[in-house]
């Protein structure tokens, strides 16, 4: 059974996939981790899609799993006053499994405009939307309201929908003629570096 080197593997694993935004072969992958023969592929390749790290389509072809780029999680960090930290591998979490609840009903947008800045929500951010989730009171929508689309607060005031914004400059909506929510906001990504 070839047990060495386990996570020298998976880092060859990766680093072919970003240099060749595809998976290897079972024999491209013997050679790339010095195996003699395809069969020590054969088993890592299984073990890896046990874990969640690949997974084979209906063709046996093989997709990068959820757990392919998980990410370690390393503990917490303090955001007061300073204090000493040991870094202590806690957890690995896939940003999809942690941000995305239903990814049948899930999408992203980019934001532009700043009416919900005081939110947290910036111009660049990346909101993620469920739209099989019924918006309450208080959630973040992505909505379009009087043929013009919008990210804002869904508010309930007595029978009426209200759109409400999240920076002075800009007033509360109140459909007209209609009110379409697309999905409800449950993530909000903002890189600082490209």
């Amino acid at each position: 059974m070839p047990n060495s080197q386990p996570h020298s593997h998976l880092n060859t694993l990766k680093r072919f996939y970003w240099r060749n935004r595809r998976l290897p072969s079972r024999a491209e992958l013997a050679r790339l981790c010095g195996f003699k023969s395809k069969n020590a592929a054969q088993y890592w390749i299984r073990r890896w899609c046990e874990q969640g790290v690949l997974r084979a389509d209906t063709g046996g072809r093989l997709r990068p799993g959820d757990k392919l780029f998980a990410l370690k999680v390393l503990g917490t960090v303090e955001a007061g006053w300073p204090s000493p930290a040991e870094e202590e591998m806690v957890d690995t979490i896939s940003l999809d499994d942690w941000l995305i609840t239903n990814k049948q009903s899930s999408f992203m947008l980019t934001v532009s405009g700043d009416s919900m800045i005081d939110a947290g929500i910036h111009p660049g951010d990346t909101v993620i939307l469920d739209r099989s989730r019924l918006p309450k009171h208080g959630d973040v929508v992505v909505a379009e309201i009087d043929h013009d689309w919008t990210i804002k607060f869904y508010e309930k005031r007595g029978r009426d929908i209200v759109l409400q914004p999240a920076n002075r400059r800009f007033k509360t909506l109140v459909p007209k003629e209609e009110l379409r929510v697309a999905g409800v906001v449950t993530a909000v990504i903002r890189k600082y570096h490209r």
